[in-house]
């Protein structure tokens, strides 16, 4: 995990409050666009990826003030990431198509967890559902 941490840090260190703006207008169409994702191997990834859509609304919208900026940009890139065509991993592998996305989404997830637990805590959305899990 460390290497994909460095991965989430590195990506997330070049999303910009214009970048963050630009996904927030895009959110509509992917949160659709994810639960279409078929992955039986990742059962929490349609959750994780709608947790984290929840997350980049509120805060770019200023609906929620209270997280960090990195954790926001984390967010942002993990859903660039999982929304991209070509991954680590190609979708059509069944098994592990969307393995590399998972492993994405589970760093973000897992470096601000406290933070996305107080979010979750004051949506009223149950942060054991989303866990860190894959």
């Amino acid at each position: 995990m460390p290497e994909i941490a460095k991965f989430v840090n590195g990506g997330a260190g070049n999303i910009t409050p214009a970048i963050a703006e630009k996904v927030l207008r895009q959110l509509p169409q992917w949160k659709l666009e994810f639960t279409q994702i078929t992955a039986p191997k990742f059962p929490h990834l349609i959750d994780q990826l709608e947790f984290l859509a929840d997350v980049v609304e509120d805060s770019v919208e200023g609906a929620y003030k209270d997280l960090p900026y990195l954790a926001v940009a984390q967010a942002v890139f993990a859903l660039l990431y999982a929304h991209k065509k070509k991954g680590f991993l190609a979708e059509s592998v069944l098994e592990l198509g969307r393995a590399d996305d998972s492993s994405v989404v589970r760093a973000v997830l897992i470096q601000n967890e406290k933070a996305f637990a107080s979010y979750a805590n004051a949506q009223g959305v149950n942060w054991q559902k989303i866990t860190s899990q894959p």
